[in-house]
């Protein structure tokens, strides 16, 4: 199947049928090589995934810090150069790679791809041999079995993340960034990071269902309207407050990672712990 570069596709996981439940954490924004950096946090998920065979990660971007000469941050206290950085990453992330459903890349790792035209995020998929889409992952999720009330058929949830993009002050400024992207793609999870903040929220569209049968009344053909749930996620990041984000008036990231959790029992179902 051809796709021109850049051109938006799905990338689909076949998941365990014994599942009765699929949970995805978002690592993001670790931004590894900032001196603010919480270890400790990333530690925290990293157990997490590796301590619970139903997790699985999506990385959404700012894995490195990257500072450049030309970008915000201080290149003299980051820890290490940007290829220590990615290799650290690769390293810390190599035991749950199996665990990981997609990769998209961030504003800091672009710095050096536009500098010079080199994409350590892409490496960084490449080494965990995980899908990698640059602009957004947009994921077909499948798992477990009876769905719809048959036997054999998995349940299956479309997930669309992205990095994100710009700035904003309110909490309000930055969740209205994903509930704008949720209105030109169709999925059950929307995830953008970028902003370090943690905001989940439901929302709800109306489908029209293919299905129609004649009104015995009117004679018209005629069919429900279905509620389709979906759920708009602003992810953490594992910076701790200070430096340039303190100066520039930023308040401090909450650094808990949201839970996703998928459910496989019943009816389609899509819960967030944070």
């Amino acid at each position: 199947m051809e796709t021109v570069e850049g051109e938006l596709r799905s990338f689909g996981h076949v998941l365990d049928t014994k599942l009765r439940q699929v949970r995805v954490v978002i690592i993001s924004d670790l931004h590894f090589g900032n001196p603010l950096f919480s270890e400790k946090h990333f530690d925290r998920t990293l157990k997490f995934v590796l301590d619970n065979q139903d997790v699985f990660v999506i990385l959404n971007g700012d894995l490195c810090e990257s500072s450049l000469k030309s970008s915000k941050g201080d290149i003299y206290k980051q820890v290490g150069s940007p290829q220590d950085q990615r290799d650290w990453v690769i390293e810390r992330l190599l035991p749950i790679q199996n665990r990981i459903l997609g990769v998209t890349t961030g504003n800091h790792e672009n710095r050096i791809y536009n500098d010079c035209g080199i994409d350590i995020s892409k490496d960084i998929a490449s080494t965990l041999a995980v899908p990698y889409r640059a602009e957004g992952m947009l994921l077909k999720i499948m798992f477990g079995k009876g769905n719809s009330y048959h036997e054999e058929k998995p349940y299956v949830y479309w997930c669309y993340a992205t990095h994100g993009y710009g700035g904003a002050r309110t909490k309000g400024g930055k969740s209205v960034k994903v509930e704008r992207l949720a209105t030109w793609i169709h999925a059950d999870i929307y995830i953008m990071s970028h902003d370090h903040v943690v905001n989940v929220s439901p929302d709800v569209y109306l489908v029209p269902d293919n299905r129609q049968l004649v009104d015995k009344q009117s004679g018209f053909l005629t069919g429900k309207v279905t509620a389709h749930r979906k759920m708009l996620i602003k992810s953490n990041a594992y910076i701790k407050h200070g430096g340039y984000a303190e100066l520039g008036g930023f308040p401090p990231v909450d650094l808990e990672t949201p839970i996703i959790i998928l459910h496989g029992e019943g009816n389609k179902r899509v819960q967030v712990l944070v």
